[in-house]
């Protein structure tokens, strides 16, 4: 699928929360709902800590890879998805970089 920014996005963070599937996170307890979508505050084995879709999470182990790597973008740019979860899509830009941008800063096309 592809995406047309319609809303400037600037990445939060320089170095997010990663997790292989099968690793151990520590959950905060924090919660947040981003768009609808339930979100939990987490670190990973390196100490990175930052937002976790609820669904990625079962019995305190990653169920896949994941990394919360933003991705920031100017209106009118162009992006390929490769995945879409809780109100973000996972986008790679024309120079390759990837990363998740809010799915309400886009319009398909």
């Amino acid at each position: 699928m592809i995406y047309r920014v319609t809303d400037a996005w600037q990445a939060s963070y320089d170095d997010p929360v990663r997790l292989r599937a099968g690793e151990a996170v520590v959950l905060s307890g924090r919660e947040d709902l981003w768009d609808g979508h339930r979100w939990l505050w987490g670190r990973d084995p390196a100490g990175r800590e930052g937002w976790l879709p609820d669904s990625l999470i079962e019995a305190g182990r990653a169920l896949r890879d994941y990394s919360a790597m933003e991705l920031s973008c100017r209106p009118g740019e162009v992006l390929d998805a490769l995945e879409e979860t809780h109100g973000w899509v996972l986008c790679r830009n024309a120079s390759g970089a990837e990363g998740w941008v809010p799915r309400r800063c886009l319009t398909a096309g």
